[in-house]
């Protein structure tokens, strides 16, 4: 683990375990779901706070697509789920390139025979005592041009008072399995532009169009968070489902599927398509008060 403190703020990260964030705080108290001991120590990265979505952010429908005429397969990678999910680098062990107090920068280098996606990623940790900056970049390592995209997944507890904040111009019915089924214009039951609690109901869907700016109160723990993302980063996942003691609020760059509905030419997915050699790069800051 690597822990980095500045003002009354500390970030845990835990490059093993996915290049993750394992635990951030405010003066002792939570802002991300932190990983406990037993789950720290079985590796298990569903029990992070953070952990990084790419070379793409959630779901490929059916665990295959085609781009530039070949078809890519993919194995599902989550438990009892059906289709392959946020990539390779959440299940990767990070390298620790830089540390100090305040800062960190991990790199991954992913040339694993088979795999579609061969690629070079970073992550660079600021703290300071107004928040966290979190800058993600990635290189194109394979012989032909691909569809990239990345994001991050944020866990937060849920407490019965929790207030999201955000802008979008659509959003996403959800298909069986989890897949992103059509893109609707927003409805103001879904809308959360003037604030509003958790939704008491299941919800797993992408927010498109995002104007990059998420609030989120906990009154309970006295703390409020603000989400401020590079432009690249035009999709907002929310996850949340009453049953759980947690909810997600993920910046991504993709749409869910971008993939596959790539294939099916529609526009607007988040995706970049990079050559050998080129790279992307996006920031996200987590502000906290």
């Amino acid at each position: 683990m690597i822990e980095l403190a500045a003002g009354d703020l500390t970030l845990t990260l835990a490059p093993k375990i996915g290049g993750s964030i394992a635990a951030f705080r405010k003066a002792g108290i939570d802002i991300f779901r932190p990983l406990s001991a037993e789950r720290a120590d079985a590796g298990d990265v569903l029990g992070v706070g953070s952990f990084p979505m790419l070379p793409y952010a959630n779901r490929i429908d059916g665990n295959a697509f085609t781009f530039d005429g070949v078809t890519y397969r993919f194995a599902p990678n989550n438990g009892a789920e059906r289709f392959n999910v946020h990539g390779t680098g959440w299940q990767s062990e990070w390298q620790v390139e830089e540390a100090s107090g305040t800062s960190a920068l991990l790199t991954l280098e992913r040339r694993v025979a088979g795999e579609p996606f061969l690629y070079r990623a970073t992550q660079r940790f600021a703290l300071s005592p107004e928040g966290l900056t979190l800058t993600t970049s990635l290189e194109n390592l394979g012989p032909v041009r691909m569809p990239f995209g990345f994001g991050h997944h944020p866990w937060f507890e849920r407490d019965a008072d929790t207030e999201l904040r955000f802008k979008a111009s659509h959003f996403w019915l959800e298909a069986p399995d989890g897949v992103a089924g059509s893109r609707i214009s927003l409805p103001p039951e879904l809308d959360f532009s003037e604030g509003a609690p958790l939704p008491s109901h299941w919800r797993n869907n992408n927010y498109s169009g995002w104007d990059g700016i998420a609030e989120l109160r906990f009154p309970t723990r006295g703390l409020a968070l603000t989400i401020e993302a590079d432009p690249i980063f035009e999709n907002l996942m929310l996850y949340a489902d009453p049953k759980q003691s947690f909810f997600c609020l993920e910046p991504q760059t993709n749409v869910p599927c971008g993939v596959n509905k790539l294939e099916a030419d529609e526009e607007g997915l988040g995706l970049v398509v990079l050559k050998p050699g080129e790279g992307i790069a996006g920031v996200v800051r987590f502000g906290v008060r």
